[in-house]
């Protein structure tokens, strides 16, 4: 697998990091996509990668920053001449995605409806079975409590390689249980130490889910201005000794 990180940044608009979004290749799927803040399709673009392309968008949450862009996406693939030629398209979410995307297609009528044969849509009950097996994939979640539908997700390839996306989360166990085993961990981290915000991590938490995790490989990402001012990565060491990778945008990973 590889892995682009399109946005390592969050709500709050900064000049070189976008909203949180990464894009995850797989062989032998379409490019798949881990939330879609806005400005991510333009950032797919940067990377050479169509909207076009897009086989499937995994969302952890509803808030703007990490979903916005689905408006932008469902609008320019109504283009005519990109329906024509486009593949299915599969979005997957926690509960309340359809509601969303019902509501969003009000909002906008008749900008993003889509033909059932270009849109599938999967709900993910967080209190559910937590294993979908799609073949060149497979599937785990779990929730994260960041909202009340929050999940943080885990992809598996056919060769063993797994991935875990934490999405936005406090300290949370049933990410760490999720991440067990992972070749690669990306966790948020929003607030440096002496500024820690409900809901999330500081450097120094998401070390030491990692290093409960057993990870050996850790991307922390979701950089809020305040964490941008502090040494994120002494933070994180005061528990974590494995490799650490600090995102930026366009930034490419081999799993």
């Amino acid at each position: 697998m590889n892995l682009i990180i399109l946005g390592s940044g969050t709500a709050i608009p900064l000049m070189d990091r976008g909203s949180p979004a990464c894009a995850l290749l797989v062989r032998g799927e379409r490019p798949m996509l881990m939330d879609l803040g806005p400005g991510s399709l333009r950032q797919l673009a940067r990377v050479g990668i169509s909207h076009e392309r897009i086989g499937r968008i995994f969302l952890t949450h509803f808030h703007p920053d990490h979903c916005a862009d689905m408006v932008h996406l469902l609008f320019a693939t109504r283009n005519p001449r990109v329906m024509e030629r486009r593949e299915r398209l599969t979005i997957t979410g926690p509960t309340g995605l359809t509601q969303l995307l019902a509501d969003l297609g009000r909002a906008f009528t008749p900008w993003l409806a889509l033909p059932e044969t270009l849109l599938e849509v999967e709900e993910l009950d967080p209190g559910a079975a937590a294993d979908r097996d799609y073949g060149r994939f497979r599937l785990r979640f779990a929730p994260t409590g960041h909202t009340a539908n929050s999940l943080a997700y885990r992809i598996t390839d056919q060769h063993g390689k797994s991935v875990v996306f934490s999405g936005d989360t406090g300290f949370s166990q049933e990410i760490v249980e999720l991440a067990k085993g992972a070749d690669l961990l990306v966790l948020e981290s929003a607030f440096p130490s002496h500024e820690e915000v409900e809901g999330h991590l500081t450097p120094a938490q998401a070390g030491h889910m990692a290093a409960l995790a057993g990870i050996e490989r850790l991307i922390l990402t979701h950089f809020y201005p305040e964490v941008l001012s502090v040494d994120i990565a002494s933070q994180c060491r005061e528990f974590y000794g494995g490799e650490l990778i600090l995102a930026q945008d366009l930034l490419r990973i081999e799993v």
